[in-house]
């Protein structure tokens, strides 16, 4: 049965393969963007996923902008993909407030944002997938990081209470990690830097976005309803808990 599926920052990257994946899974797909509109207009017109433009890391942005997903799909959200997010990379004592509260503000807050605006409507029909996009340094911490590792980190918890908290409605709530995966942005790194990063993964590659969108598929599948609060590791065996 067709779902209503919901990814922030699903124009690029992870999210634009997860998006594509759900919707060849038969789904209605839209992708929330905050950047350039051609780009996410060209985007809509090669992929036929419509997307709508609002800032995740904001309340009342959230609440405007599932409301007119809402009345244009005449649908209520059923999956909902929390992947926006930013990095702002700086050693702690160099980190300023404004960099600090930019990451937690589109990495954390938009995912209780999100969350929140579609997780009363999940309970009354009882039934609901939520999954978030954590990261391999979300579990591990790393340099220059303190932000973004914060935030990450911080999807996990969230997510466990989350799990629990809804359980009983037919509602999951999961977390993907990563570790380094062959988006456009990683593949833009120095190539000696990117070779270095390659040498600390076990299966020797960086993962294929396809990879992380076939565990969102079937995190958001029917076949998935036993499994909630667990966090996946996709890394290549570069950490392991």
């Amino acid at each position: 049965m067709s779902k209503l599926v919901l990814v922030t920052g699903g124009t690029r990257g992870i999210g634009a393969a997860i998006a594509k994946r759900l919707k060849d899974d038969g789904n209605e797909v839209i992708s929330t963007f905050i950047g350039q509109e051609e780009a996410a207009k060209k985007y809509t017109e090669e992929t036929g996923i419509k997307t709508y433009k609002f800032d995740v890391g904001y309340f009342e942005s959230c609440q405007k902008g599932i409301e007119e997903v809402e009345k244009s799909t005449g649908k209520t959200v059923d999956v909902l993909i929390n992947n926006a997010g930013i990095t702002k990379d700086r050693f702690l004592h160099k980190m300023s407030a404004e960099e600090w509260n930019a990451v937690i503000n589109t990495n954390l807050n938009s995912v209780f944002n999100m969350t929140r605006c579609v997780i009363e409507k999940m309970r009354a029909k009882g039934y609901g997938r939520i999954i978030s996009i954590s990261s391999i340094n979300g579990i591990k911490g790393q340099i220059g990081q303190a932000n973004y590792s914060a935030a990450k980190a911080g999807i996990i918890g969230f997510t466990k209470a989350v799990a629990q908290e809804n359980a009983n409605k037919g509602i999951t709530a999961n977390v993907i990690a990563p570790g380094y995966v062959g988006t456009d942005m990683v593949k833009k790194i120095d190539p000696t830097i990117l070779k270095g990063i390659v040498s600390q993964i076990p299966v020797n590659r960086l993962a294929e976005p396809s990879e992380i969108a076939a565990l969102a598929s079937y995190l958001a599948s029917d076949q998935a309803g036993f499994i909630t609060g667990a966090t996946f590791s996709i890394n290549g065996g570069q950490y392991m808990q």
